[in-house]
């Protein structure tokens, strides 16, 4: 049975332990109120903006941009592949991760080669343990962020696919779909699909100045970028809340673990009284024997 003392240094360290799982819980909430706060005003936008989008790029004839042509015979597959750029949040990496090694299998078995974009350091250290290229990382980004990455970002993709060092494109992202539930999500990101959105409610019809052809040759750019920049701000909501719940959990493993340390102290301290009783009846039953 362990001393005294080595129970209380335990409890000791335990306790600062919960301390530190608490602060850190209590920081991924205040972020995520933030973020949370983001992908909710973007997102609408986001989804109006590909609902216009394919309605005007269904409306051309042929193919009117580059980012809407599919290669022929296509070989090379870039993932651009978001993670976080610090742990301590589950299993929230290990997912995505996870998802775009699949899909980097999937189209290995097609016979393509595949690439990657790294977003966060997780992402881009866990691909590097892989036979996969990594064209480019950006790390320590995720913690504070602004449109101007998914500029970068959408501006790298859209010309490897136009100078064709890349045939298919992919966004590997975790969606925010609530505060206990993050979907971590392989969206294709080029080409372009030219399908206007179906199963939505009726809409009245577009008109566009000028023609189409002008008008997606501005907008198609735009459209990656927006979307990569929603990539973006649900896997930080995604992150902050997955890290807000592990350190919920680590907490109350602590709580838990404290009383459990508690009653082993509390049982070791009786053991100790006991035998201290016995010895003293045991010296006091010699002396009245003599």
């Amino acid at each position: 049975m362990p001393s005294l003392k080595d129970v209380k240094l335990q409890i000791a360290g335990v306790g600062k332990t919960k301390q530190i799982t608490k602060a850190m819980g209590m920081v991924a909430s205040s972020k995520l109120r933030g973020a949370q706060g983001r992908i909710e005003r973007f997102r609408p936008y986001a989804e109006k903006f590909g609902s216009m989008l394919g309605d005007l790029a269904a409306r051309t004839e042929g193919a009117a941009h580059p980012l809407l042509l599919a290669h022929d015979r296509p070989q090379n597959v870039v993932i651009l592949l978001v993670t976080s750029d610090r742990g301590l949040c589950g299993a929230f990496n290990v997912n995505l991760i996870s998802t775009a090694l699949r899909l980097a299998k999937a189209k290995e078995a097609e016979g393509m080669s595949v690439r990657f974009v790294c977003v966060g350091r997780k992402g881009r250290d866990a691909v590097r343990k892989t036979s996969h290229e990594v064209l480019e990382s950006f790390t320590d980004v995720m913690g504070s962020f602004s449109y101007t990455l998914a500029m970068q970002l959408g501006t790298l993709v859209s010309r490897l696919y136009t100078d064709h060092g890349a045939d298919e494109v992919y966004l590997v992202y975790s969606e925010f779909a609530s505060m206990t539930r993050q979907v971590a999500t392989a969206l294709p990101l080029l080409p372009v699909s030219a399908a206007p959105a179906q199963g939505g409610p009726a809409e009245g019809e577009y008109v566009y100045e000028p023609e189409a052809g002008a008008l997606l040759a501005e907008l198609l750019p735009r459209y990656v970028n927006v979307q990569v920049y929603r990539g973006l701000l649900d896997t930080s909501a995604s992150e902050n809340a997955a890290r807000m719940a592990a350190m919920d959990n680590a907490t109350r493993n602590c709580d838990e673990l404290i009383a459990t340390l508690t009653l082993l102290y509390n049982k070791t301290r009786q053991a100790s009284i006991t035998n201290d009783l016995m010895d003293i009846v045991g010296g006091a039953n010699a002396l009245q024997s003599q």
